[in-house]
């Protein structure tokens, strides 16, 4: 056998050699158990705190909103996918309160321009022409975005 075939075949037994040490060392031991992913992060998520209440917890206190939000096209979204984790308010809603978001940011999370997004299921405004100068919520009241208190229709104020 020449000698470049023993280095080459000597080099590809040390490449194989150190991938299955990186391999050994670097993934770790649940990796696979329940599929494509760690096992253990199944575990570790379980133990974290629960800071979610569900919408049925703000309903109870807030059925005014819940009402309006429920004939809205927003009636699919949790009221937390807005105003963040609510259990602590739920338990004590006297002393903490909810976030409540605004700005064209915010709003632009969800409704700003992108190709990617499918235009029939989510509204999509250019955050750099349509009212600039103002924040949504002086126009479009979040739980019912289609109430406008200016007097555009939607097509207008879109």
């Amino acid at each position: 056998m020449p000698p470049q075939i023993k280095r080459l075949l000597l080099l590809f037994g040390l490449f194989i050699g150190l991938f299955l040490l990186a391999r050994y060392l670097l993934i770790p031991e649940s990796f696979g158990k329940y599929g494509h992913y760690r096992g253990n992060s199944l575990y570790e998520n379980m133990e974290l705190p629960i800071q979610y209440a569900g919408s049925e917890s703000c309903t109870e206190c807030h059925a005014d909103v819940a009402d309006d939000k429920e004939s809205d096209i927003h009636d699919n979204l949790s009221c937390e996918s807005c105003h963040g984790p609510s259990l602590a308010h739920v338990n004590a809603s006297e002393t903490i309160g909810v976030e409540k978001p605004s700005g064209r940011e915010f709003c632009g999370l969800c409704h700003s321009r992108h190709s990617a997004r499918d235009r029939n299921v989510v509204f999509q405004i250019d955050l750099a022409e349509h009212n600039a100068d103002k924040d949504c919520i002086e126009c479009h009241n979040p739980h019912k975005p289609w109430d406008l208190k200016e007097q555009d229709t939607p097509e207008e104020a879109f």
